[in-house]
Parts: structure tokens; C-alpha cells; sequence
């Protein structure tokens, strides 16, 4: 199987270009060229399996072209930790997906990257350069994913000023291979240069470059594990119906991955994407345009991206057909009072703390929801990280992890640079 750019230029590649390259010479992002249902004996054993058991199963049909002991041992090494399942309450259940070690559900596709690149990356003669742009949870995870792995170098790209005080320790102070640059500007700049930096001819000429995004295949396709673990816990649970699972919907690699699972048998009634006042998605299923602008800034920072990548990959899985994907996709807008008010009511009645973002998941799912669904919200960061809002919304900020708590205290190392790509271009020809 090999790996087509949704501009369909560019000509097909292996795997390991794909990951390697990040984005396609056209621009365009890659996908498999197919994806195949897995056999039904897999699905009626789901619940029986462990996560790494599964989640091996599902990296060999979706990874074409590495030995299958390899992707075994690259999936149980990334999976060291569970995402649990937890009822908030009756028939409505959070998918923990922050037991990582940045507390963020970027963890499991940041670790599988970096293993994959470092298996296609061992012996190059030249390095690999990495960039990321982050609207908070993907720097810190990938800086770590790929801390210390050999012939790689990573630079994150963060908007100065609009991620949180943690999110932004967990990528400024770790040194080595890493280094992050502060960008005058929003996350959308960093993303256009990211995507500049890609096509640009002089540096492809000097660097070997690749993304760590949801851009990237390697990144996204590890996120489909998330969603049979779901329905695996479901089912541990005598629980047989097909759920609703509402995602909280930025750049679109976690509902995209999502719906890749759907597409090999998965049993999913219905998705929702939650969105926050960056609703261009939410606009797309309502009038069928698609119309990205510039992001806003909003208590769910992760979400608060204006252009959504994968918005292309969701077109290409549905044939550009917006009927289609408006009947398998829904939408909610929350705003910040939404998110807090969201917050405030669910400990007021559970005890159960929300972070931002699963607050816009939670409120969209309640609000979809029919009677007798069983629904999931995806859960995706942990509250601590965003403390000031926590406290705005119940009078205290949730208890800060031990591992959360290490990084504040350590130095932030960040190089300032404009959004311009002129000088992002300056920047990394001087490092070559």
C-alpha cells in the first residue's frame, strides 16, 4: 500500500516518505490509498483485548510497509500507559485520554512518531528536523516524545502569549534536541509557516524536513487507537450499542482519526465535533462553504485554530460530499461562558472536574444526544494545565500532578521570532 496527497499532484509513496517528508511536494496531505475493515473475529474479540493487544492489531492494517514484530514492539512501547473509561453519569462516559507524560491525549501519536521516524531516520547521514506548530498539548507532547532520540532535532512553533504557563514549560525548558521558537502571532501563522517551510526549495535543499502535526500520518493514524478502546471498555461492560462520540475539534487529526476507525468496522453511531468560537466546521455542515479565517483566542486554546488541516483528509474520506459527511458529523459552538458554566455544573452535580476542552465535548454531546444513546466525550487534556480557568468556573484549581509540577520549576529557553517566513527561513538555514 502506498501513501497519495489530497491535491492528488504529487505521485504516490511508501510509508516511510510520507512520514518522513510530512507533507506532500503539492501541499497536500497524505493518506492511504485504502482502508480496509478488519475482520469481524477482531471486533468480537475487543473487549478480551488489552489496549496495546488491539492497538497492534489495528497499526498493522493501517501501516503499510514496516515488519510486523516492528510495529508490535513500536505500538507497546508507545502504550505504556491505559485511557480509561469514566461514567460522569448515567449512559455518559469520559475517555481519559491525559494519563500520558504530558497529560495530554497528543501523547500516544507524539511517542508512536517518534519511534516510526526514528526506526526510518537510523542511519541517515543527515539529520532529521522536525517542526510542529502547537496551540498548546502538541509541543509539549512531541518535545517529549522525541526528547534525546538520535539524528533528530526538534523546533516547536508556539503563538507567544496564548498557551498556558505549564503547557508552555512542558516544550521551553527541555534543551538537547529540543528548541522552541516563540512566534509574534497566532497558532494559524505557525501553522502557515510550518507549511511554508515544507515547500520551500532552499531549505529542502539544506534540511531534511518533516512535521510532527496531525499533518503528518504518523502522528494521526495512532489517534484511531483512542476510539476501540472505547468501544472495548463499553463492551467489558455488558454495554453492545454503537455510541455517540463527541470530539473537541481544532485541526481535526483526533475526529479524522476517528472516523478512519469508523471506516474499518468500528461500531459508531454518530460523531460530533465540538467546537469553540472557532467554528468553521460548524459553519461547513450547516451551509456546505467552508470559509477558514483567522482563529480567535478563547479558554479552550487547543481548539483555537481558524484553518483546520485535516479538514482535507475529512473531504477526501467522504468524496467532498457535504451530504455525507453532515450526516455522519454534527456540530456545537460553545463559547467562554459556555465552557465555564459547563465546568461549574458538572462538579457542582459529579464531583467530576472538566478542562476546557472536554467542557466543549461534554455540553455538544448532551446536546446531541437522543434517547437511549450511550454517549462518549473525549477527554483530552488534564484540568490542572489550565488552572486560572478552572478556578474562574468552581473557586479552585484541580490538583496539580507531580509530574506537571517538575517542569514549572525548570528554565524556559525560547527563541523570539516574527510571523514572517522570511525569517523563520533565516533562522533555520543558520542552524544547517
Amino acid at each position: 500500500m502506498k501513501y497519495y496527497s489530497t491535491n492528488h499532484i504529487s505521485p504516490s509513496v511508501p510509508l516511510s516518505e510520507a512520514v518522513t517528508r510530512g507533507l506532500a511536494p503539492d501541499g497536500g496531505l497524505y493518506m492511504p490509498e485504502r482502508i480496509s475493515r478488519l475482520p469481524e473475529v477482531f471486533f468480537s474479540g475487543l473487549a478480551d483485548m488489552s489496549f496495546v493487544e488491539a492497538s497492534q492489531r489495528v497499526a498493522r492494517a493501517l501501516f503499510a510497509g514496516v515488519p510486523a514484530d516492528k510495529l508490535n514492539s513500536i505500538t507497546a512501547d508507545t502504550l505504556s500507559f491505559d485511557t480509561p473509561l469514566v461514567e460522569v453519569e448515567p449512559g455518559v462516559y469520559s475517555l481519559e485520554l491525559f494519563h500520558g507524560p504530558t497529560l495530554a491525549f497528543k501523547d500516544v501519536g507524539a511517542r508512536f512518531m517518534a519511534r516510526l521516524l526514528g526506526y526510518f531516520a537510523a542511519g541517515g547521514d543527515r539529520e532529521l528536523n522536525v517542526l510542529v506548530a502547537t496551540s498548546g498539548d502538541t509541543g509539549s507532547a512531541v518535545a517529549n516524545g522525541f526528547l534525546n532520540v538520535p539524528g533528530i532535532h526538534v523546533y516547536v512553533l508556539y503563538p507567544s502569549g496564548k498557551v498556558s504557563r505549564i503547557q508552555e514549560s512542558q516544550f521551553t525548558t527541555l534543551g538537547h534536541n529540543i528548541t522552541a521558537l516563540e512566534i509574534a502571532g497566532t497558532f494559524d501563522d505557525c501553522q502557515r509557516l510550518v507549511k511554508s517551510a515544507f515547500v520551500d526549495a532552499d531549505l529542502n535543499a539544506a534540511m531534511r524536513l518533516t512535521s510532527a502535526n496531525s499533518i503528518n500520518i504518523a502522528r494521526l493514524l495512532p489517534q484511531s487507537f483512542y476510539y476501540y478502546r472505547a468501544v472495548s471498555q463499553l463492551r467489558s461492560r455488558g454495554i453492545d450499542l454503537a455510541p455517540v462520540v463527541c470530539v473537541p475539534s481544532g485541526n481535526f487529526g483526533n475526529l479524522t482519526a476517528g472516523l478512519i476507525a469508523a471506516r474499518t468496522g468500528l461500531g459508531i453511531k454518530h460523531f460530533i465535533a465540538a467546537n469553540n468560537a472557532n467554528d468553521v466546521f460548524l459553519e461547513y455542515l450547516e451551509t456546505g462553504h467552508y470559509n477558514p479565517r483567522a482563529s480567535v483566542q478563547t479558554y479552550a486554546n487547543a481548539m483555537d485554530v481558524g484553518a483546520p488541516s485535516n479538514f482535507a483528509r475529512i473531504l477526501e474520506l467522504y468524496g467532498s460530499s457535504h451530504d455525507a459527511i453532515a450526516a455522519d458529523i454534527s456540530g456545537q459552538r460553545n463559547s467562554n461562558e459556555d465552557i465555564l458554566a459547563t465546568i461549574r455544573d458538572v462538579y457542582d452535580r459529579t464531583g467530576y472536574i472538566l478542562d476546557p476542552h472536554g467542557a466543549c465535548a461534554y455540553r455538544a454531546l448532551r446536546g446531541g444526544m437522543k434517547k437511549g444513546d450511550v454517549g462518549i466525550f473525549l477527554e483530552t487534556a488534564h484540568p490542572a494545565k489550565f488552572g486560572n480557568i478552572i478556578e474562574m468556573a468552581i473557586g479552585h484549581g484541580a490538583p496539580v500532578p507531580e509530574k506537571l509540577k517538575a517542569c514549572m520549576g525548570r528554565e524556559k529557553q525560547s527563541i523570539p521570532l516574527s510571523n514572517s517566513f522570511a525569517d523563520l527561513k533565516e533562522y533555520l538555514l543558520a542552524q544547517n
